[in-house]
């Protein structure tokens, strides 16, 4: 499945590798009646009723309870020196993030959470480290963590709190949900106990535990900012967002809810610095659960697919699609054969329910069928051409998939569209894969306004492919305030809702 690119909206998407995590102060709420409040005279004195006090739940006993089950998790990994020093062992970070400059007051402080490597001369490997978080699962020495965490390394070492060290297995790890399953050898482990992702509610507070920075087992708390976010490039994973203190190092350690369990695993933040912000993501433990028995199970993992390439529904699509509501998961592209496409499914249909379960945004449906298994049936209701219809597809798998392409097929003025349009050429055609559509050659008007360019294929109009410049007349003559434009632009299609006014 194909994501757009994000990079443009200049927020960094950071991986929390190694990292100094700062605990949120924590207060209570007391509602009061106003003690100078005074009966109306001649009515009978208001009846006071003293609201409950609204605080934090006892931490403090969580953490003494559960944070030995919390391990730091250091990594080795064996490089080739290279010549420019991108190498260096003293970058404290161990990916994505850089590291401090050497004059930088910090760079003496964080420099003594990397061991030197005796030189970079001889052409010998140079161990590069990093570390992360965990916790143990189960009393003879499973643990959980992020995939991102343990990725390429060439040793696993587990630290406990009280100053054990193990030497870990990494036993299968799936970077589509990033989450890993390590062992190590074991008995009588502290474990923590397992919740449920769904039981925690909007508001809730919440509590993490790990290695920011390498500061074995720091307790940072917040609330649950929001539940099954989407977030770019991860589309398996239905995101628990909090505004716990988060930060590189934390990364595979527990969150728990108010009750001690654990709710979800911290893995991502939201940061133009690289550092907390205040948006940090959780993986709902449900499905981490689910990775980890598919790993003890079989030793991978399988994600389903349906095989199409989706967009939101904002008010100018909607209108244009004939929509009630700006909700559902519009079709852009569908894969050629496959589930998708042997079902039927259409590009310029919008999905707006799957098994039941309502598609509001367009980041719930790949939620809803990475929690499916391939070769599993699906009912989609679907609005096409006007109409609800309903589709039923079987699944593929994620790991079978085939190559996405485009399934659609004189010069006219730019008139009330803003569209100077033209038949594609045959060598345009192989270039572009676009087997119909017609070419802007030139852009104004409304079409400018909804960013289409010159350049641009023009593929289907509200869901009708186009192959003549009379059918985009017609359609465009008899359409109401906006129409919707798919298009395609460097192999990639979209559609482009455009006001017409």
């Amino acid at each position: 499945m194909n994501h757009q690119s994000y990079g443009r909206l200049g927020i960094a998407l950071a991986l929390l590798c190694t990292g100094v995590g700062a605990g949120m102060a924590s207060g209570f709420l007391i509602a009061r009646a106003n003690p100078t409040e005074r009966p109306t005279s001649g009515l009978a004195a208001p009846t006071i009723v003293a609201a409950p006090v609204i605080g934090t739940p006892d931490f403090a006993q969580i953490v003494a309870r559960y944070g030995p089950a919390v391990v730091n998790i250091s990594v080795t990994e064996l490089r080739k020196p290279t010549n420019n020093g991108s190498d260096s062992p003293w970058i404290p970070w161990r990916r994505g993030v850089p590291g401090f400059d050497p004059n930088d007051p910090f760079f003496e402080f964080f420099k003594h959470f990397e061991v030197p490597n005796g030189g970079a001369g001889g052409g010998r490997s140079m161990p590069l480290r990093g570390q992360g978080s965990g916790f143990i699962i189960s009393s003879d020495g499973l643990i959980l963590t992020n995939a991102h965490v343990v990725r390429d390394a060439d040793e696993v070492t587990v630290k406990l709190t009280d100053r054990r060290e193990f030497r870990a297995k990494v036993l299968g790890a799936d970077p589509k949900t990033d989450v890993a399953v390590l062992k190590v050898e074991a008995n009588n482990l502290p474990t923590a106990p397992l919740g449920k992702a769904d039981s925690i509610a909007v508001g809730e507070w919440v509590l993490a535990i790990g290695s920011p920075f390498g500061f074995d087992n720091s307790a940072t708390a917040g609330i649950v900012s929001a539940k099954r976010r989407s977030l770019p490039g991860d589309a398996f994973v239905p995101f628990i967002q909090t505004d716990v203190a988060v930060n590189p190092g934390n990364s595979g350690g527990p969150l728990f809810n108010a009750r001690g369990d654990v709710i979800g695993i911290n893995s991502q933040i939201y940061s133009a610095t690289g550092g907390y912000e205040g948006i940090s993501f959780a993986i709902p433990i449900d499905v981490a659960l689910d990775v980890k028995d598919q790993i003890l199970r079989t030793g991978h993992v399988v994600h389903a697919r349906l095989g199409v390439t989706i967009q939101g529904v904002d008010q100018g699509l909607a209108d244009s699609f004939k929509l009630a509501r700006p909700e559902g998961a519009l079709v852009a592209n569908v894969d050629a054969d496959g589930p998708a496409a042997r079902a039927g499914l259409e590009s310029g249909d919008v999905i707006r329910a799957v098994n039941g379960h309502a598609i509001i945004t367009s980041g719930d449906l790949p939620v809803i069928v990475g929690e499916a298994k391939p070769g599993d049936t699906i009912t989609l209701d679907i609005w096409r051409r006007g109409k609800p219809e309903k589709i039923y597809a079987k699944l593929g798998s994620v790991d079978d998939s085939t190559k996405a392409v485009s399934n659609t097929g004189g010069s006219t003025s730019k008139g009330r569209l803003g569209l100077t349009l033209r038949p594609l050429d045959l060598d345009e055609r192989r270039d572009t894969g676009v087997h119909g559509g017609l070419m802007v050659e030139d852009v104004g008007g409304a079409a400018a306004r909804a960013g289409i360019q010159a350049g641009d294929v023009l593929v289907a109009i509200n869901g009708t492919a186009v192959r003549t410049v009379d059918q985009v007349r017609e359609v465009v003559r008899t359409a109401g305030k906006s129409v919707a434009l798919l298009v395609s632009r460097g192999g990639s299609q979209i559609f482009v809702p455009v006001h017409l006014g």
